[in-house]
């Protein structure tokens, strides 16, 4: 059965993403050990992200991602969550700033996460 994990913000309350074991299983197991975690949101265009206690190297990494896509960025050791169109992004697809570890998807319509504004209260805990 695959892993799932809520993330928790006042705007959107709780939503669900699915693990992606296979694509970067090391950045998966290490994200589900450290759960359960507590930050504040930042924005960057239709991107949140936020510093997690992770210390990762890139795996399997790329700045081409997907709406709903869940991803972690080494140089910021950050949890990232795209939900559109970034600074970076050519065309509508979102892109990350430089490579990401993707290892998660929302379920569910991703868009929500666009009430959310830097300085939100986010948490991200195991189902």
């Amino acid at each position: 059965m695959a892993r799932r994990i809520k993330i928790t913000t006042e705007a959107t309350g709780d939503v669900i993403a699915e693990l992606l074991d296979a694509k970067n299983p090391k950045t998966a197991e290490s994200l589900w050990n450290a759960l359960p975690i507590d930050g504040r949101a930042d924005r960057w265009g239709d991107e949140i992200y936020f510093g997690i206690p992770v210390k990762l190297d890139a795996e399997n990494a790329s700045e081409d991602v997907e709406v709903g896509d869940v991803g972690y960025w080494p140089p910021g050791n950050a949890f990232c969550i795209f939900f559109g169109r970034t600074p970076a992004s050519i065309g509508n697809e979102p892109r990350a700033a430089s490579p990401v570890n993707v290892f998660g998807k929302i379920l569910g319509d991703s868009a929500v996460f666009r009430k959310v504004r830097s300085g939100s209260k986010i948490r991200i805990e195991k189902v």
